[in-house]
């Protein structure tokens, strides 16, 4: 038979808290505290364990127990009382704050739907301002109905002018931006007409999307004005090309006449030198002609001065011979003949004389010829130079073109 505890309570006994082992007062205090959570479902304070006694009616509890035991009984109703009315105030206050969540709830539904609207406004808006945008990029996307939608015309006497009166030449390329600081009032005002009332939100919303619509729109036309000026600055940039091109081929032609002229310089020069080589080696040869005729005067010269002397020695020796008139007239033959020689001798001295100072005439006549011909071929080499200079800056201009 179990004697443990719980059979003690089960039986109806009443046995103190302290006379259990650990173990057992372990399990005895689980087995009481899992009764009393079922039999308690307000969660009431419990009393301690080791105060209470558990009698199944047989009186073996104590007097002063049982009154503990209703002091804490009393104890613990006050105590529930006073949690009673602690959560029936916090129910109180919670019932007043679920009352002024469900009024949030239903103001911010009612803004939510506050912001919808403007948001289905400012998105119908947007949607048809996007349209515009769209049917304003198509059109700006075919040339004729771009200059159409930009107000550009073309008159006979200016050109192309902007919607504004303004040439092309006085076109600016930059976008001015300043325009679009303040929102165009008159726009959205149109709008609202369209979409119902807008309030200050809307309208600073939908001035800024005009805002930027229309600085687009100006964008675009800019983006067209300068497509024009790219135009206008491609053409005249074709003509600069083609006048380019074609003072080209005209600079190529001068430079091929100029080309065929120097090889023509160039073979004169050629035969410039040649000739220059011949008279060089005519004047070499007539300087060599005059030194060997210079020698041979020379020779004649000492020839000359022999003969004097002999004829000095053979005048003498006549002068001696002319009172033996005798002995010089058999000796006058031989006398004729030596006056003959010298004739000839003296002719002959004229003749060397007279060859020589033509020799020397000629000489200087090949020195100034070779004077003219050198000043002749320096200023040649100078027009070598200076066409030579000139094709170079041609060439350098036509590369730099």
């Amino acid at each position: 038979m179990n004697k443990g505890p719980a059979a003690y309570l089960r039986n109806g006994f009443s046995l103190p808290f302290f006379s259990f082992s650990c173990k057992e007062r372990e399990r005895l205090a689980h087995t009481r505290f899992v009764c009393l959570n079922t039999l308690n479902p307000l969660r009431l304070p419990l009393l301690p364990f080791h105060l209470t006694r558990v009698g199944s009616g047989i009186g073996m509890a104590a007097d002063e127990d049982m009154s503990s035991l209703k002091s804490k009984l009393s104890q613990s109703h006050e105590t529930w009382k006073q949690e009673m009315d602690r959560s029936q105030s916090q129910v109180d206050v919670l019932q007043a704050r679920i009352m002024e969540v469900k009024a949030c709830i239903q103001g911010s539904e009612e803004e939510a739907k506050k912001e919808l609207e403007v948001l289905w406004r400012r998105v119908k808006t947007t949607s048809t301002l996007l349209t515009y945008l769209k049917s304003k990029a198509r059109i700006m996307a075919v040339p004729h109905l771009a200059h159409t939608s930009c107000g550009i015309k073309k008159l006979d006497d200016l050109g192309l002018v902007d919607k504004e009166g303004i040439p092309l030449s006085g076109w600016s390329r930059n976008v001015d931006l300043s325009s679009f600081d303040d929102p165009n009032g008159e726009s959205w005002i149109g709008i609202s007409h369209q979409h119902g009332s807008l309030d200050e939100h809307d309208t600073v919303y939908i001035g800024e999307i005009l805002k930027s619509i229309q600085m687009i729109t100006d964008v675009m036309e800019a983006l067209v004005k300068r497509v024009l000026l790219a135009e206008s600055e491609t053409t005249i940039e074709k003509e600069k090309v083609s006048l380019g091109q074609q003072e080209i081929m005209r600079k190529s032609a001068q430079l091929e006449n100029m080309s065929l002229k120097l090889e023509e310089m160039e073979r004169f020069a050629l035969g410039t030198n040649g000739i220059l080589n011949d008279m060089r080696q005519r004047v070499a040869d007539l300087v060599e002609e005059t030194t060997r005729q210079r020698q041979r005067a020379a020779e004649n010269e000492e020839e000359l001065s022999r003969v004097k002397l002999e004829f000095e020695s053979l005048k003498s020796y006549v002068s001696s011979l002319i009172t033996v008139r005798e002995t010089l007239l058999s000796s006058e033959k031989q006398f004729q003949t030596i006056e003959k020689l010298f004739e000839r001798l003296v002719g002959k001295t004229t003749q060397l004389e007279g060859e020589k100072m033509q020799k020397e005439a000629e000489v200087q006549k090949l020195m100034e010829e070779n004077v003219r011909l050198s000043a002749l071929l320096d200023k040649k080499e100078a027009q070598l130079l200076a066409l030579n200079e000139q094709c170079k800056m041609m060439a350098l201009s036509a590369s730099i073109m």
